[in-house]
């Protein structure tokens, strides 16, 4: 059996309130790079379904550049490493790799000439260092600053520059090389977030947590004008970069607008105004040829039309780690599939993961811990802040919500539109049509549950080191049978063909049992993860059953014939795969702290 990568639904940025974050354009124009945990995203811009991800750090990435060639990308972490890799081709060989300082580096640029690599951030010895690229020899000092760097660049022409923004108020201006200090300019009244030059080197232009933009001269670093005066933004400004032409300069601000200004006459000749709400932050932006971009502090990438005031396209995705995945299919909806993450937001993606919508209302306040939906189009999700929510029937919001007497654990919904959920030491029945919430008391605490293809039987998982089966009449539940394990189950599922069932316990153990009788097939010999099962699920043909884990693997069984496995390590990277949902018999969804999902093709 063969299990292929095919696509990956890709994070947002991860953004924090504050801090600005950092884009790289490819200088072909064809991609751009941002980061979120220890991954490096390169999307398509044209189409950023189109991903790869470079996974390679051992902490947060903070931000990623290609070299002006485009052959190489340098990316930089919070341990103050800086990894040079291939940018040509999918493997990402490295090339080299370096630690400047100790602490975390904030920014980076290369020069013109692909020789060099200027650093900033908050070294525990130093703010800054600038290296060469091929042996990471010292070629200057960066020095004279009192406070972390959060912003660095170079003079893209001959003789070359580098300037920092630092959290001193200042803007520091070098010649060089070797690089040294030259001067000082203190013309903001608060922490400098951003400092880029212009493409041709004539000017650059640094942006502060007091909204005002200044301009300088490449050469000498004489202050020459600042635009908007007396400030250009009522908020911080934490993104700026100019077109091709040098002309124009856009900015985004934490007071939620973006505006693209006219170096010549110092006033903006465009002003984009975003939300209302605090995630309407803008705190990054590029300028890719004819394609403008910002970054909320949502994590949503918005593209803008230059001509215009409303967006041409938003790209949508989660920033936090996935916690749960379904797939749902209704008759007037089709195939969705939906994703929850950590900070309570769940998203509706299209089976190509070209669109994707946030589901509206009243949304989980705390992180979503599962969902499920059955083939008449109910879709239902729990969360830690101990509530049962229902989407409505065109799966764009939640349409009702039921407060529980308890923290749930797992969730399953019948094909005769039940919602079973587990929750505290009880079994919870919810009939979507009469709306009332029937509790079953247990005397063990159960951890899953799952439900029959036909409706007629649930099987819970409990820390009492059984699986408990109970037959379902009404809203009457009867004890079949218990089935014994080693240790405490972790997560039960049947097979939508109602030919097997299967349960994972904690010492790693998948149990699989022939139905109706529950006759142990597996026989022990399905003990493959290294760390907690997290996800357990049938394909819908029932020959194919996936489970994925805290290990990061995913592995791929097969009930009729038990001694084939597939294992796919590290399926999601240094990062736990947390939940999974089958497309078809041949496609296969997973989800992880990696904030992606990634599709799976599999084929016997």
């Amino acid at each position: 059996m063969s299990c292929t990568l095919t696509s990956i639904y890709a994070s947002l940025p991860r953004t924090t309130r504050g801090q600005p974050i950092v884009l790289g354009a490819d200088p072909k124009g064809k991609t751009f790079l941002y980061a979120n945990g220890n991954s490096v995203f390169i999307r398509n811009i044209e189409d950023p379904s189109q991903c790869e991800v470079y996974t390679e750090h051992s902490t947060a990435v903070q931000c990623a550049k290609y070299s002006p060639s485009g052959s190489y990308i340098a990316s930089a972490d919070n341990h103050g490493k800086v990894r040079i890799w291939g940018a040509d081709n999918k493997e990402h060989l490295l090339k080299n790799e370096f630690q400047p300082f100790s602490g975390s580096i904030k920014d980076l640029a290369w020069t013109s000439d692909n020789q060099r690599i200027i650093v900033g951030g908050e070294g525990k010895e130093k703010f800054g260092h600038v290296f060469s690229a091929d042996a990471g020899n010292s070629v200057g000092e960066i020095s004279g600053m009192t406070k972390p760097i959060n912003s660095v660049d170079f003079k893209p022409t001959r003789p070359f520059r580098a300037i920092t923004g630092s959290e001193d108020n200042a803007v520091s201006f070098f010649e060089g090389p070797p690089f040294k200090w030259k001067t000082t300019m203190s013309e903001h009244e608060k922490f400098v977030h951003v400092v880029r030059y212009s493409p041709d080197g004539e000017k650059f232009v640094s942006g502060a947590a007091d909204g005002r933009v200044i301009l300088y001269d490449g050469k000498t670093g004489e202050r020459l004008s600042e635009l908007g005066a007396p400030a250009a933004h009522t908020g911080s400004i934490y993104g700026l970069c100019w077109d091709s032409t040098s002309r124009f300069i856009l900015t985004a601000s934490g007071d939620k607008t973006a505006k693209i200004w006219d170096v010549t006459t110092g006033s903006a000749v465009q002003t984009y105004t975003f939300g209302s709400e605090l995630k309407d932050q803008q705190v990054g932006c590029l300028w890719s040829g004819n394609t403008i971009l910002t970054v909320s502090l949502s994590g949503q990438i918005t593209y803008l039309d230059r001509n215009g005031q409303k967006p041409l396209r938003t790209i949508r995705g989660h920033n936090k780690s996935i916690t749960a995945l379904t797939v749902a299919r209704g008759e007037s909806q089709g195939t969705k599939i939906f994703s929850g993450s950590h900070d309570g937001l769940v998203i509706r993606w299209s089976v190509d993961g070209r669109e994707m919508i946030n589901i509206t209302g009243d949304s989980h306040t705390n992180q979503v811990q599962s969902l499920a939906s059955n083939s008449r189009g109910l879709v239902a999700s729990i969360g830690l802040d101990d509530t049962l929510r229902l989407f409505n029937s065109s799966w764009e919001s939640y349409d009702r919500m039921e407060k529980l007497s308890g923290q749930p654990r797992d969730v399953a919904v019948s094909e005769l539109n039940i919602v079973f959920l587990v929750c505290g030491s009880s079994i919870c029945m919810y009939r979507e049509q009469q709306g009332i919430l029937v509790t079953h008391p247990l005397d063990f605490e159960p951890t899953s549950i799952a439900v029959s293809p036909q409706g007629t039987q649930i099987a819970v998982g409990g820390k009492d080191n059984k699986t408990h089966i109970f037959a379902v009449d009404g809203t009457a539940l009867t004890v079949l049978r218990v089935l014994e394990l080693r240790d405490a189950v972790t997560r039960v599922t049947y097979s939508p063909d109602g030919r097997f069932f299967a349960c994972a316990d904690n010492m790693k153990n998948i149990t699989c049992y022939q139905l109706p009788n529950f006759e142990p097939i597996s026989r022990d010999m399905w003990r493959y993860h290294a760390a907690t099962i997290t996800g357990l699920a049938f394909s819908p043909d029932g020959k194919k059953l996936a489970s994925v884990a805290i290990d990061t693997h995913l592995m791929i069984y097969q009930p009729e014939t038990i001694t084939k496995v597939t294992q796919v390590k590290g399926a999601h990277p240094l990062n736990p795969v947390t939940c999974l949902a089958w497309l078809d018999n041949d496609t296969l969804l997973t989800g992880g702290n990696d904030c992606c999902l990634r599709k799976w093709n599999i084929k016997c």
